[in-house]
């Protein structure tokens, strides 16, 4: 379903991101001019592995879940692009295929730039050749870290450092305390497993454990957060 107006939320969702916040004024409404809006129902899918590059996105509520699928046929979640992050950048440039599929993760809302658009953005403002070198340089730098944590931290640590990524991402007050944060963005332990590379069995060993701790709480609609600093203490172990 498409709409051509972002929400107040989405829109300052689009304009807070820390990357597009580093852009001039001019660049920022030029992108903007051009985006039209796209909406869907969870599960939808936004974009399939093959696909031409035909626009640049960004995601502006909900969460975009790029994902690939084993020689089995079972689907793999790779990462959630939260509200906020620009995608799609690399196949604007090189022209290849889309290499993953992208599918809705609740309602989501994405804005998006037809590449000819971006063509033309690019050539009116040299400073974007610029900001995209640097959008690179923090996903390579984010990539290293995932595969040295992958390497170096067991499963309990890097479980306490995506939950932490999870509540800065997606973390609201909880209605019952608002001393505790509920993760908003809604993940079975089978996705949250396959973020990690383990098994479900094993993270839900885990949570279980931080629960007892009094670290979270797992309830049907998702985790609460009671203590966020024995979530970062547990992510900073080395062995």
């Amino acid at each position: 379903m498409d709409d051509p107006i972002l929400t107040i939320d989405e829109r300052e969702a689009i304009n807070s991101g820390r990357w597009f916040t580093s852009l001039s004024p001019s660049l920022r409404h030029d992108i903007l001019r051009c985006a039209f809006v796209k909406r869907y129902k969870d599960g939808d899918l936004i974009a399939a592995r093959g696909d031409p590059p035909d626009s640049w996105i960004a995601c502006a509520k909900g969460a975009v879940r790029v994902s690939s699928t084993a020689v089995s046929g079972k689907q793999i979640t790779l990462t959630y692009v939260e509200p906020g992050i620009w995608f799609g950048d690399v196949a604007m440039f090189d022209g290849d295929r889309r290499t993953h599929d992208a599918y809705a993760h609740g309602e989501t809302t994405i804005l998006c730039v037809a590449r000819a658009d971006f063509q033309k953005i690019l050539s009116a403002h040299i400073e974007l050749y610029e900001a995209l070198m640097r959008l690179q340089a923090r996903r390579i730098r984010t990539l290293f870290g995932l595969v040295e944590d992958l390497n170096t931290l067991p499963l309990r640590a890097r479980l306490a450092k995506q939950l932490v990524h999870l509540v800065r991402s997606y973390g609201t007050p909880n209605l019952a305390d608002a001393s505790q944060t509920r993760i908003g963005l809604q993940l079975a332990q089978e996705e949250l497993a396959q973020l990690l590379g383990a098994s479900r069995q094993r993270v839900n060993q885990e949570l279980k454990s931080m629960e007892r701790e009094g670290a979270i709480r797992i309830e049907p609609a998702g985790l609460i957060v009671l203590d966020r600093e024995a979530l970062t203490r547990i992510s900073q172990a080395d062995s």
